[in-house]
């Protein structure tokens, strides 16, 4: 399993090994958490899901999951030391670490040495790192459905569905207190597609409450314009930086102008 996993480093597009050894390792954490039944607890969301569902060409570095099912089967420090324990029968160096103060809970595998192995890293002792983040109080609204990801392998997972997924987005974009491209990237791609259903707008606006519980409820007249206002106040140099090093082969970032395009009434 190791050597596969440095094998497709030397078969990357030049400039992706980590995205893709990340990707690769991402797969297995979501075939760990399959077999050990995570998913009656777990949903799996946000813009890795979006990648292994979906196929958006941009890499992923966190996984996302929400708590939205069977609660008495959530056990996050159990299921972290499950991966540990399968990542070093494998031969894999790996620290777990676990933080679950405040209601996202975070955990965290390092695995040291294997970019330098790899031929990423001049320094053998530079941590690979992929976090594992679950909310723990998501907002309601939110519609599921079961499916297969086969990015590397096939697993079966609980995830949002695709309205659901959009909704989410949107209220990343008009929450987060800083710019990220890689939202900037992923509404593009969503927009794009004509047949991408609307935003789940029972969702949106749920999550648009916990962040800003002043703020007036969006419709479908509306939520287009509250975005693109938040679009045309973004520093498009830093959204461009942040995104280019995640996007696959020659993808390009949308220009301010053709996002703020796709955002405009049909």
């Amino acid at each position: 399993m190791k050597d596969h996993a440095l094998s497709l480093v030397g078969r990357a597009y030049p400039g992706q090994g980590k995205n893709v050894l990340r990707e690769y390792l991402q797969a297995r954490i979501l075939e760990t958490l399959q077999r050990e039944q995570a998913t009656r607890a777990l949903v799996f969301q946000g813009g890795t899901a979006l990648r292994f569902l979906y196929d958006v060409p941009r890499y992923s570095e966190d996984l996302d999951f929400t708590l939205e099912g069977d609660v008495m089967a959530y056990d996050l420090r159990g299921w972290l030391k499950a991966l540990e324990r399968q990542f070093k029968r494998e031969g894999y160096r790996i620290q777990v670490s676990l933080r679950q103060r405040g209601v996202v809970h975070g955990g965290w595998m390092r695995f040291s040495g294997l970019l330098w192995e790899a031929g990423l890293s001049r320094h053998a002792s530079e941590n690979l790192a992929i976090k594992m983040e679950v909310d723990t109080n998501p907002p309601a609204g939110a519609v599921t459905e079961t499916g297969a990801c086969r990015r590397h392998l096939t697993v079966r997972l609980r995830h949002h569905d695709r309205a659901s997924l959009l909704a989410g987005k949107l209220a990343a974009i008009l929450c987060r207190p800083y710019t990220k491209g890689r939202d900037v990237y992923d509404l593009g791609w969503y927009l794009a597609d004509r047949r991408w259903p609307p935003p789940n707008l029972r969702l949106l606006n749920a999550a648009l409450r916990q962040s800003r519980p002043a703020s007036p409820p969006l419709t479908e007249d509306t939520w287009r314009r509250a975005v693109a206002r938040r679009v045309e106040g973004m520093p498009w140099e830093r959204v461009q930086a942040d995104v280019s090093p995640f996007l696959e082969g020659p993808q390009t970032l949308l220009t301010r102008e053709e996002l703020l395009a796709l955002l405009r009434p049909a």
